[in-house]
């Protein structure tokens, strides 16, 4: 792990401080990053918008209707 110094916009981290209630600075930090790390890995997951065509159908537990 390793220490950084920023800047924050103090609007915005107040809110996130009034959304996240007890999470102290650092926690807050981590909690955006992994929210970051995780929005923008499922927009690259989706920019592939691949396809398996010969993919058997998947069992669904629904009954079709």
């Amino acid at each position: 792990m390793q220490r950084t110094t920023v800047t924050l916009d103090d609007e915005l981290l107040a809110r996130a401080e009034q959304l996240c209630g007890h999470l102290e600075r650092s926690g807050l930090l981590k909690e955006a990053l992994r929210a970051l790390v995780q929005r923008e890995s499922a927009k690259r997951l989706a920019a592939l918008g691949g396809s398996e065509p010969a993919l058997e159908p998947i069992p669904r537990r629904r009954s079709a209707a």
